[in-house]
Protein backbone atom coordinates (compact mmCIF):
# COMPACT_ATOMS: atom_id res chain seq x y z
CA UNK A 1 0.00 0.00 0.00
CA UNK A 2 1.46 3.72 -1.03
CA UNK A 3 1.22 6.44 0.99
CA UNK A 4 -1.83 8.26 -1.47
CA UNK A 5 -3.46 5.00 -0.84
CA UNK A 6 -3.21 5.11 2.56
CA UNK A 7 -4.32 8.58 3.29
CA UNK A 8 -7.39 8.58 1.29
CA UNK A 9 -8.57 5.72 4.25
CA UNK A 10 -8.12 7.91 6.70
CA UNK A 11 -10.60 10.13 5.56
CA UNK A 12 -14.05 9.66 7.17
CA UNK A 13 -16.94 8.55 5.22
CA UNK A 14 -18.97 10.67 3.30
CA UNK A 15 -22.74 12.21 4.84
CA UNK A 16 -25.40 10.60 3.37
CA UNK A 17 -26.70 13.73 1.58
CA UNK A 18 -23.77 13.55 -0.11
CA UNK A 19 -23.55 10.68 -0.93
CA UNK A 20 -26.91 10.85 -1.96
CA UNK A 21 -26.32 13.98 -4.32
CA UNK A 22 -23.14 12.02 -5.95
CA UNK A 23 -25.34 8.92 -6.95
CA UNK A 24 -27.90 11.60 -8.30
CA UNK A 25 -25.29 13.14 -10.19
CA UNK A 26 -24.36 9.38 -11.78
CA UNK A 27 -28.33 8.59 -12.47
CA UNK A 28 -28.33 11.62 -14.61
CA UNK A 29 -25.84 10.36 -16.69
CA UNK A 30 -26.52 6.70 -16.72
CA UNK A 31 -30.21 7.41 -17.73
CA UNK A 32 -29.18 8.88 -20.92
CA UNK A 33 -26.70 5.59 -21.54
CA UNK A 34 -29.89 3.29 -20.86
CA UNK A 35 -32.19 5.24 -23.37
CA UNK A 36 -29.33 5.35 -26.24
CA UNK A 37 -29.34 1.52 -25.19
CA UNK A 38 -32.98 0.90 -25.95
CA UNK A 39 -32.86 2.81 -29.32
CA UNK A 40 -30.00 0.57 -30.29
CA UNK A 41 -32.01 -2.18 -29.56
CA UNK A 42 -34.81 -0.93 -31.33
CA UNK A 43 -32.94 -0.28 -34.45
CA UNK A 44 -32.06 -3.82 -34.65
CA UNK A 45 -35.01 -5.60 -33.79
CA UNK A 46 -37.05 -3.13 -35.17
CA UNK A 47 -40.08 -1.54 -34.03
CA UNK A 48 -43.51 -2.93 -32.52
CA UNK A 49 -46.69 -1.81 -33.89
CA UNK A 50 -48.57 -3.48 -30.32
CA UNK A 51 -48.36 -1.56 -27.42
CA UNK A 52 -48.55 -5.26 -25.87
CA UNK A 53 -46.16 -6.52 -27.68
CA UNK A 54 -42.86 -5.04 -26.28
CA UNK A 55 -40.23 -4.01 -29.54
CA UNK A 56 -37.35 -5.05 -26.98
CA UNK A 57 -37.84 -8.45 -24.51
CA UNK A 58 -37.63 -7.02 -20.93
CA UNK A 59 -34.81 -9.88 -20.54
CA UNK A 60 -32.57 -8.18 -23.05
CA UNK A 61 -33.23 -4.93 -21.75
CA UNK A 62 -32.20 -5.75 -17.96
CA UNK A 63 -28.99 -7.42 -19.16
CA UNK A 64 -28.01 -4.71 -21.03
CA UNK A 65 -28.78 -1.75 -18.42
CA UNK A 66 -26.44 -4.06 -15.91
CA UNK A 67 -23.51 -4.24 -18.88
CA UNK A 68 -24.32 -0.43 -18.46
CA UNK A 69 -23.69 0.10 -15.29
CA UNK A 70 -20.63 -2.32 -14.60
CA UNK A 71 -18.97 -0.87 -17.71
CA UNK A 72 -19.96 3.08 -16.59
CA UNK A 73 -19.08 2.26 -12.41
CA UNK A 74 -16.35 0.04 -13.28
CA UNK A 75 -14.49 2.15 -16.23
CA UNK A 76 -14.67 5.10 -13.41
CA UNK A 77 -13.43 3.25 -10.68
CA UNK A 78 -10.93 1.31 -11.57
CA UNK A 79 -9.30 4.48 -13.19
CA UNK A 80 -9.95 6.93 -10.29
CA UNK A 81 -11.80 5.38 -7.93
CA UNK A 82 -14.82 7.99 -8.65
CA UNK A 83 -17.27 8.59 -11.20
CA UNK A 84 -18.04 12.28 -12.47
CA UNK A 85 -20.70 12.87 -9.55
CA UNK A 86 -18.49 10.95 -6.99
CA UNK A 87 -15.52 14.10 -8.29
CA UNK A 88 -18.01 17.04 -7.55
CA UNK A 89 -19.18 15.38 -4.50
CA UNK A 90 -15.24 15.23 -3.28
CA UNK A 91 -16.17 10.85 -2.51
CA UNK A 92 -13.81 8.45 -3.06
CA UNK A 93 -13.84 4.63 -3.55
CA UNK A 94 -10.77 3.13 -1.89
CA UNK A 95 -10.93 -0.57 -1.17
CA UNK A 96 -9.55 -2.54 2.12
CA UNK A 97 -6.30 -3.69 0.45
CA UNK A 98 -5.61 -0.04 -0.67
CA UNK A 99 -4.95 -1.45 -4.12
CA UNK A 100 -7.62 -0.13 -7.42
CA UNK A 101 -10.71 -2.28 -7.36
CA UNK A 102 -10.51 -5.25 -9.42
CA UNK A 103 -13.65 -6.61 -12.20
CA UNK A 104 -14.97 -8.90 -9.26
CA UNK A 105 -15.08 -5.91 -6.36
CA UNK A 106 -16.93 -3.91 -9.06
CA UNK A 107 -19.36 -6.64 -9.82
CA UNK A 108 -19.69 -7.38 -6.53
CA UNK A 109 -20.71 -3.81 -5.81
CA UNK A 110 -22.80 -2.96 -8.46
CA UNK A 111 -25.33 -6.17 -7.82
CA UNK A 112 -24.40 -5.66 -4.01
CA UNK A 113 -26.07 -1.91 -4.42
CA UNK A 114 -28.33 -3.26 -7.10
CA UNK A 115 -30.04 -6.03 -4.14
CA UNK A 116 -29.40 -2.96 -1.45
CA UNK A 117 -31.73 -1.10 -3.31
CA UNK A 118 -34.84 -3.17 -4.55
CA UNK A 119 -34.78 -4.18 -0.76
CA UNK A 120 -36.45 -1.41 0.14
CA UNK A 121 -32.70 0.17 1.39
CA UNK A 122 -31.95 -2.41 3.66
CA UNK A 123 -28.48 -2.64 2.50
CA UNK A 124 -27.90 1.03 3.05
CA UNK A 125 -29.62 0.99 6.77
CA UNK A 126 -26.45 -1.11 7.61
CA UNK A 127 -24.30 2.11 7.09
CA UNK A 128 -25.26 2.44 10.89
CA UNK A 129 -24.30 -0.68 12.16
CA UNK A 130 -21.35 -0.50 14.30
CA UNK A 131 -18.41 -1.16 13.96
CA UNK A 132 -17.18 -0.80 10.41
CA UNK A 133 -20.81 1.37 9.39
CA UNK A 134 -20.41 0.28 5.87
CA UNK A 135 -23.27 -0.41 3.17
CA UNK A 136 -24.39 -4.27 2.42
CA UNK A 137 -22.12 -3.81 -0.74
CA UNK A 138 -19.37 -2.23 0.61
CA UNK A 139 -19.40 -5.43 2.60
CA UNK A 140 -19.75 -7.79 -0.36
CA UNK A 141 -17.06 -5.95 -2.43
CA UNK A 142 -14.18 -5.21 0.34
CA UNK A 143 -14.75 -1.46 -0.60
CA UNK A 144 -15.51 1.53 0.99
CA UNK A 145 -16.44 5.25 0.32
CA UNK A 146 -14.72 8.27 2.16
CA UNK A 147 -14.87 11.99 1.87
CA UNK A 148 -11.90 13.68 0.43
CA UNK A 149 -10.64 17.15 1.58
CA UNK A 150 -11.63 20.61 0.26
CA UNK A 151 -8.42 21.23 -2.30
CA UNK A 152 -6.60 24.26 -1.44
Amino acid sequence: MNATTQADQDHPPPPLWRHGLAMLYDTLLVVPLFMAAAGLWVAILGPTDSLNDPAVPAGLQRLSWLVILLLFFGIFWRRAGQTLGMQAWRIKLVTDSGDPPTWRQVTLRVIGALLSAVSLGAGYWWRFVPPHRRYWHDRFSQTYLVLLPKAR
